[in-house]
């Protein structure tokens, strides 16, 4: 007994913590900042950023001295002469030799100083198109999210419809019933009814697959039971269609991520201009060599006529008797590369003047989009209001055309016309209304305003 009180205890539990999982809605704020968070696309771009940290790494490492050391060992076998005596004999012998050699740029026409601010634009390029990816990603999110939001709310307008049909239907069975309205019109009803679950039915497979793609687009692994809350209105928060499309096109060019993209970019094709520039300049490099070698021969002398064979002396005895150093300074002229040196420039100019175009069309783009948008917004206002006063007008319809039909004087075609108006003009309010939302949200977004506030 005990011990079946312990696991009805389990049970309920984990349904508890089961239905509470379940019971999460997820804000607009909370699928923003975890699709920023797991996004794969954000991540790939992480990783671009994390490059132009390592190309800095490298430009910074060009003005430091290269250190290369250098060993062999060799068995060499028959006639070959002695590294160290210089004598040519028929032995078979063992040598090892050893070197380091040290390098530094004195002067590279200013390449090594012009490769790193290039490679800090580079930084800079890279986290704006970091940011740029986070806020299209916020833009994405925010237009699923209130996709999903329309699809809930019109799936509750289907089945408001649904239920004031069947109840409709009740009240026609007992009106044929009494002889007040022939039973063609319950038939009609009847159908309609059948066509009210028809579209409840669509309804919701269009919230679900809505849902399916919000959760996709957050990365969720785990997504069966996703789902967001419904408080959003439809309203100018922030007053933003108090602005006019200048005001909005001024401010957005002055925060607007793309726009510094493409003026980062035309800063780094200056730079690669003046990188091939400095390959016509002269370089100066300084250079150190230190070398030294051992042989394991044994050493043959000649002393009052005798030949005289004696061990080879220690090692490192041989490598201090046998050093050498050298060093001093290397000036290299460029006088003809087969025209490639001025091919790159000439390339890099071209790439210059693409850049300076890309900032103009940005700019041009910019102003139209600003522009297209605030138009869009007003006219997604205007949809809207629209939309209501004439919901307010079917409701009216509907209202004198059930109280017609409740008494005989208005057939069921007519009456189901009334309620298909009604749902329709329902449908409408609900779809003006959350694409003012997102054309807000938009305007908002060129002004500088976030999606989510941090």
């Amino acid at each position: 007994m005990k011990k079946n009180s312990c696991i009805s205890f389990v049970f309920m539990l984990l349904f508890g913590l089961s239905t509470q999982a379940q019971s999460k809605k997820w804000t607009l704020e909370e699928c923003v900042k975890y699709a920023i968070q797991n996004n794969i696309t954000i991540k790939q771009t992480e990783l671009d950023a994390k490059t132009a940290d390592i190309d800095k790494k490298d430009a910074k490492g060009n003005f430091l001295p290269s250190l290369n050391a250098n060993a062999s060992h060799s068995w060499n076998i028959g006639l070959n002469q002695d590294i160290t005596t210089g004598l040519l004999r028929n032995q078979t012998t063992q040598f090892t030799s050893a070197g380091a050699n040290v390098g530094v740029d004195i002067y590279k026409g200013l390449q090594n100083q012009n490769t790193l601010r290039k490679a800090n634009l580079s930084i800079v390029a890279a986290k704006y198109k970091l940011l740029k990816m986070q806020e299209d990603v916020a833009l994405n999110v925010a237009n699923a999210f209130l996709q999903v939001l329309f699809n809930k709310e019109n799936l509750k307008v289907q089945n408001e419809q649904l239920a004031i049909n069947e109840k409709q239907y009740t009240r026609s069975e007992e009106l044929v019933k009494a002889g007040s309205i022939p039973r063609g019109d319950l038939l009609d009803i009847k159908a309609t009814v059948a066509s009210n679950k028809q579209n409840v039915i669509a309804a919701e497979n269009t919230l679900l697959i809505s849902k399916l793609s919000l959760a996709q687009l957050l990365q969720l692994k785990e997504f069966s039971d996703f789902d967001v809350i419904d408080d959003t209105n439809a309203k100018d928060e922030n007053n933003i269609m108090g602005q006019t499309p200048t005001a909005i096109y001024e401010k957005a060019k002055e925060g607007r991520t793309e726009l510094k993209i493409a003026k980062t970019n035309l800063e780094i094709a200056e730079k690669n201009v003046a990188i091939a520039k400095g390959a016509f300049q002269p370089t100066l490099q300084g250079f150190y060599n230190f070398n030294s070698r051992v042989s394991y021969a044994d050493v043959v002398s000649v002393s009052n006529g005798l030949v005289v064979t004696s061990p080879a002396p220690p090692f490192w005895t041989q490598f201090s008797n046998n050093k050498g150093q050298s060093f001093g300074a290397q000036l290299s002229i460029p006088i003809f590369n087969g025209f490639s040196t001025r091919n790159n420039l000439e390339r890099s100019k071209v790439s210059l003047e693409k850049s300076k175009i890309a900032v103009e069309q940005q700019d041009l783009d910019l102003q139209r989009n600003v522009f297209t948008a605030f138009t869009d917004a007003k006219g997604a206002l205007n949809a809207n209001e629209s939309a209501i006063t004439a919901l307010e007008a079917r409701q009216e319809a509907y209202n004198y055309a059930k109280e017609k039909y409740a008494v005989g004087l208005m057939n069921s075609f007519d009456f189901n016309q009334s309620q298909t108006l009604l749902t329709n003009a329902q449908s409408e309010v609900l779809r003006t209304k959350y694409d003012y939302i997102f054309k807000i949200k938009i305007l908002e977004f060129y002004f500088g305003i976030p999606i989510i506030k941090n």
